[in-house]
């Protein structure tokens, strides 16, 4: 085999098993209906986990030019973390394709980083270190073979009504507010496209059901939060009113 041959080998396995690459490029047999969407699935995975990358940078930046949290849930950014990771190490622990949960190891360092923010400017630095620091020593012994799979699954199992809950509680301050606050439009309408595309590449790398469910209730919640974006129109954080004195004339 010729180095061209062999690098175009190697490149094909990663879009297609070798029992499509041999259907493809040995029986031409193009139209293969469970080859073309295991290959599909494959490129939208592989397009997520890049993509991911820069889904919450948007999010993060606004948090930290304007120096404020206002508007956003702690409550929804922490069960958005909570369910990211647990999706990550019971992914990783079931050996999944990385192209089927790479996307969610990226998003997890990004939720992080939005979390300890929110607690630096919501509550205090101190709180913010803390935080960090006892996250990393949790997620160190959680990727460890010390926790069973058991656990786990039932992690993950748990982290789907708990993630839904926290994005209808970032949903309700935002009806409260009438506002979406410092929340970023493109980070929302990247989340829901991400995870709504997930479910197909779910159903297609993976057929577990636990993430399947995860990803479909996850979209649902991500559009809700989108439309109150053209709800709401402005996307400004709520101003408190200063209350002034009168001066009263002698």
């Amino acid at each position: 085999m010729n180095p061209f041959t062999e690098l175009f080998h190697r490149i094909a396995l990663l879009v297609f098993t070798p029992k499509c690459y041999q259907v493809f490029f040995y029986d031409l047999d193009f139209f293969n209906g469970t080859c073309i969407r295991a290959a599909v699935s494959k490129c939208l995975g592989f397009g997520i986990v890049g993509g991911s990358l820069l889904v919450k940078l948007p999010q993060v930046i606004k948090v930290w030019q304007s120096k404020s949290a206002v508007g956003i849930s702690l409550v929804n950014v922490c069960m958005d973390l909570f369910a990211v990771t647990s999706n990550v190490v019971y992914s990783y622990s079931s050996q999944f394709p990385f192209s089927s949960w790479g996307d969610s190891l990226f998003i997890l360092f990004q939720t992080l980083l939005i979390v300890i923010l929110v607690f630096y400017y919501n509550i205090s630095k101190r709180a913010a270190s803390a935080f960090a620091f006892s996250y990393c020593s949790l997620l160190f012994l959680l990727i460890s073979d010390i926790v069973p799979n058991s656990f786990l699954w039932n992690a993950q199992f748990i982290s789907i009504p708990l993630m839904f809950y926290g994005k209808m509680t970032q949903g309700y301050v935002n009806f409260k507010n009438k506002s979406t606050g410092q929340l970023s439009m493109a980070t929302s309408i990247l989340l829901f496209l991400g995870s709504s595309v997930r479910v197909f590449t779910s159903v297609q790398e993976t057929g577990d059901n636990l993430l399947i469910w995860s990803f479909a209730l996850a979209s649902i919640a991500n559009f809700i939060i989108v439309t109150q974006f053209y709800c709401y129109k402005s996307g400004s954080p709520v101003k408190t009113k200063k209350k002034t004195k009168k001066n009263k004339r002698a």
